[in-house]
């Protein structure tokens, strides 16, 4: 049976050397990356996620241990040999010039073609797979400077998707996009992962997406070693706490949010519970201070009404504003 790990690293030190000294970012850091998952690497920055991927890319060795590739050290590998195991998306903006989306996805064939760059039918053919991949076929021959920000990151995908190689890396694919956007890139990210059988990785700033697309998390915090699992075996464990910059914060696992850690008291509230769940969050938002004398507080969808129920009298809200309002006034 074939193994899905295709990258693996385990005990490393990471860093840089100068003059014959070393400065170390990130240790204790170990990993295994899976073909056919989309794995998402997170943490605040300055903790040596770019170090980690500059690493990998083989741009930087290693201050302790190996990352094994496919059976082999990263260091054996030549840049062209590397090129064709590992792609990489990066943040940097592209030179648009008069590139048609066709030519630049093209370019992601160099690490395979001749010297002169000419392409073949078989290389023709997995650009058209490419393209089909991150359904950008319709743009093939539009220039880039034509795209949107979302077409172009699509774009770029699939220009390393025609590398051919096993292992797909991106850093921060999402940062500039809108929210339909991101949702998109992440979802097409996880196809691919599983559709075409690669490993991909991704860092991210982008918890809420990440926890709804991502088969693994790595998580990156300073002076810990890298913590890895499933985005759900992190949240019930409390490991995702990690991310958070202080104790002031928690991630809820009820309503699957960063919150303030502070306790909160809610009174009894009647309804389903998706709708009672964003009355919860409103109240909690906004620092109601409810009545002293409530009984209960009660919410229905059709028609959508927040009812309060207190010793002395009954009120009943149409809307969350108007419910807000009241307690702003009293």
């Amino acid at each position: 049976m074939e193994t899905k790990v295709i990258l693996k690293g385990e005990g490393l030190a990471l860093g840089y050397k100068k003059q014959g000294k070393e400065s170390i970012i990130a240790e204790e850091i170990s990993f295994s990356l899976e073909k056919g998952k989309l794995t998402c690497l997170l943490g605040p920055n300055g903790v040596g996620k770019s170090t980690l991927i500059k690493t990998i890319m083989g741009q930087i060795p290693v201050l302790k241990g190996e990352i094994i590739l496919s059976g082999k050290a990263i260091s054996d590998y030549n840049s062209k040999l590397l090129a064709k195991k590992i792609a990489v998306v990066l943040t940097d903006k592209v030179a648009l010039g008069n590139l048609t989306v066709y030519q630049l996805v093209s370019l992601g064939r160099i690490p395979h073609t001749s010297w002169l760059g000419n392409l073949s039918i078989q290389d023709h053919e997995v650009v058209e797979r490419a393209l089909a991949a991150t359904n950008t076929n319709y743009l093939k021959d539009k220039l880039l400077s034509e795209l949107s920000d979302g077409q172009l990151q699509k774009v770029m995908i699939a220009r390393a998707l025609v590398q051919d190689g096993e292992v797909l890396i991106l850093d921060e694919p999402t940062a500039h996009l809108d929210l339909i956007n991101r949702f998109e890139i992440m979802h097409l990210l996880r196809r691919i992962a599983q559709d075409e059988g690669k490993a991909v990785l991704v860092v991210t700033h982008d918890l809420d997406i990440a926890i709804e697309t991502a088969d693994e998390f790595w998580l990156m915090q300073c002076g810990l070693p890298l913590i890895c699992g499933s985005p759900e075996d992190l949240i019930v464990n409390k490991k995702i706490d990690l991310l958070l910059p202080n104790d002031s914060l928690k991630f809820d696992i009820s309503t699957g949010k960063v919150q303030e850690s502070k306790e909160y008291t809610y009174p009894k509230i009647l309804g389903e519970d998706k709708l009672t769940r964003w009355l919860k969050l409103f109240i909690r938002k906004n620092k109601l201070e409810l009545p002293a004398d409530l009984i209960s507080l009660g919410i229905t969808e059709t028609p959508f009404l927040i009812s309060l129920n207190s010793e002395n009298e009954d009120f009943e809200f149409t809307s969350f504003n108007s419910f807000l309002n009241y307690f702003s006034k009293s």
